[in-house]
């Protein structure tokens, strides 16, 4: 008999995780490796915080359960000032991370879940760990990898269930991608009563200056981000919730269940995050977009001349190409794609299989990061170029160029 639950029998390790120790276990054994897998920030924390945190290291005592007062005032603040409506500290709750409230969010939510393919690699695991029905819904290239109004009224007309939650993450991981018919998209989300997971932790690193929340269109929306890509503290697992007045029964049970699981995060953490929501980082941020937007207009600039399907990336540090096309047949499916890639290549990616697609389509998210962040942020504005790529990320210059070799090898 089995001493574990029937619906974790065929529960893996999250792929983010586990490529990022292979690839730790393949460079220590002395191969040249491609991390193109793990979407880790390249960037350093910016140094304010860090003094910030050396400064509070000595915060020993358990703190609220919702956090630390003085964070949630920071956040509400931060978020207030960038366009979002009707929220104060009590609609913000600490999490050691964004993942675990997210976890916990599945948990509490007495429903059905929808999510869109591309998906984070952890939202289906989630919904299987807590038992919720979940239901994917393909997108297309043409609706740039998002979500239209016309799948949501398809979807939703197929669920029992009265309560419906959808997850939706913008710029996208894996695609890069934004959402787009926000307005149309609040409507649908209204009309079939709706709650949004809006996961934008790659929102300070949208290209554009002009980010947009689903949350301006649909009341009953939740904000998920943390300090792990902008801020390049993965590390330090400090995320939150944004959570409406609307929504206050699901903030209050997560926060019940947060002391019956993770107590409280990191007093130290979570004090040196008032410095990330308080200060302005907006020189750190404007140079960090820059680079990660010249590296991804590079790495698709030389990948678009295969015989592949592409979008250019709008935020974030992903790009996710399609060579079903111009590799059908060569392969057993996304797996085996990937798996000879860094066998043959060295180069790590994640098979689109993980992310929701059919495992026979020949797609891989790609994670430009593999670069020195803190050298990086050194230069000069004007030598931010692709011309210059070479001597500041030369191995996303190597690994781009044996993707495009193994890849006319197969054709």
């Amino acid at each position: 008999m089995s001493l574990t639950k029937q619906n974790l029998k065929n529960l893996l390790p999250s792929s983010t995780l586990l490529i990022n120790e292979i690839c730790k276990d393949l460079t220590n054994k002395g191969k040249r490796v491609y991390q193109f897998g793990f979407g880790q920030s390249p960037f350093p924390v910016p140094e304010s915080i860090v003094q910030a945190l050396k400064v509070n290291a000595h915060q020993k005592d358990y703190l609220p359960s919702k956090g630390l007062l003085e964070l949630r005032k920071s956040i509400a603040g931060f978020l207030t000032r960038k366009g979002y409506k009707n929220l104060n500290h009590e609609n913000i709750i600490i999490g050691p991370g964004s993942k675990e409230l997210m976890f916990l969010l599945q948990v509490a939510f007495d429903g059905e879940v929808i999510l869109p393919v591309p998906s984070w690699v952890s939202y289906a695991p989630q919904a299987i760990i807590a038992k919720n029905k979940y239901h994917w819904i393909q997108t297309e290239k043409e609706t740039n990898w998002h979500i239209s109004p016309e799948h949501i009224d398809q979807i939703a007309s197929k669920i029992e269930s009265k309560n419906k939650l959808i997850i939706l993450n913008s710029p996208n991981n894996p695609s890069g991608t934004n959402i787009h018919l926000l307005k149309e998209l609040g409507e649908v989300f209204t009309k079939h009563n709706i709650t949004v997971l809006s996961d934008e932790i790659y929102s300070e690193l949208y290209f554009k200056d002009n980010y947009k929340s689903i949350a301006h269109f649909h009341e009953n929306t939740i904000v998920s981000s943390s300090l792990s890509k902008w801020a390049g503290a993965g590390g330090w697992r400090v995320g939150y919730f944004a959570v409406p007045n609307n929504l206050i029964e699901i903030f209050e049970k997560l926060a019940v269940l947060g002391t019956e699981t993770f107590s409280a995060v990191s007093a130290p953490t979570q004090f040196a995050a008032i410095t990330a929501y308080e200060e302005d980082h907006s020189e750190y941020l404007s140079k960090s977009k820059k680079i990660l937007h010249v590296i991804a207009h590079y790495v698709y600039e030389q990948l678009k001349h295969l015989d592949i399907d592409m979008i250019e990336p709008e935020g974030g540090f992903y790009l996710m190409p399609d060579f079903t096309r111009m590799l059908d047949k060569k392969f057993k499916n996304s797996k085996d794609f990937c798996k000879t890639l860094l066998d043959e290549a060295g180069v790590a990616v994640l098979p689109g299989s993980d992310f929701g697609f059919p495992i026979e389509k020949l797609i891989f998210r790609l994670s430009y990061v593999d670069f020195n962040g803190t050298e990086f942020l050194k230069v000069k504005d004007s030598d931010i170029t692709e011309e210059n790529l070479p001597k500041y990320a030369p191995k996303i210059v190597d690994g781009v160029h044996q993707i495009i070799n193994f890849a006319k090898k197969y054709a």
